[in-house]
C-alpha cells in the first residue's frame, strides 16, 4: 500500500486547503428596472430579458 514518505504538519496541510473558497456571485444591474440580476438570466422583478417582456411578473 503507499505509505506517505512523512508527517505532513497541520500547518501545511492546511495551506493546501486555504484556496478552497467561495466566490461572490457576479451581480449586474436591469437596464428596465435598474434592480440587481444575475448576468444572462430573467429579471426576477420585472420579467425582462435583452429589451423584451419575457414573463408576466405580479405585483
Amino acid at each position: 500500500m503507499a505509505v506517505p514518505k512523512g508527517k505532513v504538519s497541520k500547518a501545511r496541510r492546511n495551506k493546501r486547503r486555504a484556496n478552497w473558497k467561495l466566490s461572490v456571485p457576479n451581480m449586474v444591474k436591469c437596464p428596465q428596472c435598474g434592480e440587481f440580476k444575475m448576468p444572462h438570466k430573467v429579471c426576477k422583478f420585472c420579467g425582462y430579458y435583452n429589451g423584451k417582456e419575457v414573463i408576466k411578473v405580479e405585483d
